[in-house]
C-alpha cells in the first residue's frame, strides 16, 4: 500500500514537472511581441508600397494588418492576428473579401522568428519570420514556390 501510494506521488510530481517544464502561451507570446509597430516593406513591386503594422491587444492576442498601395490606393488589404484557440497559438490571415481567415499554427519560436504551418491550405502553407535587428524576413511558402517580403522598422 505504501509503495503505491508513493508511486502515485512520483508520478504526480513528474505530471507537474512536465507541465512547467512546457513554455506557456504567456511566455510564447512574450516572445512575439517584436513584432508590435510599423513594418516598411522595402522589396515591394514597381510603383507600389506596403507595410504591415502590428498592436499588443492582450497579453494573448496580437492585432495587425498587411497593406499593399499603389500611389494612395490600396490595392490588397489583410488583417492579421496572434491568437489561442484551444491548447495552440495560430496566426490567423482575413484577406478582404473574404469571408473567414486562414488559420496557420505556430510551429516554431525563438527569440528572433516564428514559423506558422497549415498544410491544408493552397498556398502558403508556411508563413516564416525571421528578424534581423531592425529588419524582417517574411517568406511564405508551399507547392514548390516561395516568395520574400522584406521589411525594416519604421522609427
Amino acid at each position: 500500500m505504501r509503495t503505491k501510494k508513493l508511486l502515485i506521488i512520483i508520478a504526480i510530481l513528474l505530471m507537474m514537472s512536465a507541465a512547467y517544464a512546457q513554455e506557456t502561451n504567456k511566455q510564447k507570446f512574450k516572445k512575439l511581441e517584436w513584432l508590435v509597430g510599423k513594418w516598411i516593406r522595402t522589396n515591394p513591386e514597381a510603383g507600389q508600397a506596403g507595410y504591415e503594422t502590428w498592436n499588443k491587444v492582450t497579453d494573448l492576442k496580437l492585432s495587425g494588418k498587411g497593406v499593399t498601395l499603389k500611389g494612395k490606393e490600396t490595392i490588397f488589404l489583410e488583417h492579421l492576428e496572434f491568437i489561442v484557440k484551444g491548447k495552440d497559438i495560430f496566426y490567423s490571415v482575413l484577406v478582404t473579401g473574404e469571408k473567414l481567415p486562414t488559420y496557420f499554427k505556430l510551429t516554431a519560436l525563438s527569440a528572433n522568428g516564428f514559423t506558422c504551418e497549415n498544410p491544408k491550405h493552397d498556398f502558403p502553407k508556411k508563413i516564416t519570420y525571421q528578424r534581423n535587428g531592425k529588419k524582417v524576413k517574411a517568406t511564405i511558402s508551399g507547392n514548390g514556390q516561395s516568395m520574400d517580403y522584406n521589411f525594416v522598422a519604421e522609427d
